[in-house]
């Protein structure tokens, strides 16, 4: 015969109690975080009203859409570079340009370059960190129609 002693303690309700109780403590602090980061990065209203801004979307749509623009966005060597062309594939100088560069998660990044129309592109210095990135722009042509898009920039 052994002379092994039973040395386990039994499995009480009170350490069940307490590996529930960490257990869920640990779901709540984790919910508790990514709600908390999903509120803090959220970058806010599009819009203060959307009814009233729905009561001209479709005339501005198709205001825009006259326009015939195509926009095309790159990066490369520390420059962003914009393309607006027209229908015919000609570059479009347009009265006035704004921008706003950043991740489409959050807000920490934005940046608002100053774009230079030059050789038919705009193009501005921007300091990208590899991922997708956005430009949220807003246009008035020439004859004062406004265009506003969120280009999709993917920098490698």
């Amino acid at each position: 015969m052994s002379d092994m002693t039973d040395t386990a303690k039994p499995f009480t309700g009170r350490k069940f109690l307490f590996i529930m109780i960490a257990a869920f403590g640990v779901i709540i602090t984790v919910n508790l975080t990514l709600a908390f980061n999903a509120v803090r990065t959220f970058p806010g209203v599009e819009t203060k009203n959307s009814y009233v801004a729905s009561q001209s979307f479709d005339a501005r749509r198709t205001a825009q859409s006259a326009l015939g623009w195509s926009i095309h966005a790159d990066a490369q060597d520390g420059m962003v570079h914009l393309a607006i062309t027209d229908k015919a594939g000609k570059p479009v100088r347009v009265a006035k340009l704004d921008a706003t560069l950043g991740r489409a998660t959050h807000v920490k990044d934005d940046q608002a370059p100053e774009f230079v129309f030059r050789n038919g592109v705009y193009e501005a210095p921007a300091t990208l960190g590899a991922g997708n990135w956005n430009i949220r722009m807003k246009a008035i042509a020439a004859d004062g129609t406004p265009f506003e898009q969120r280009v999709i920039l993917h920098v490698k």
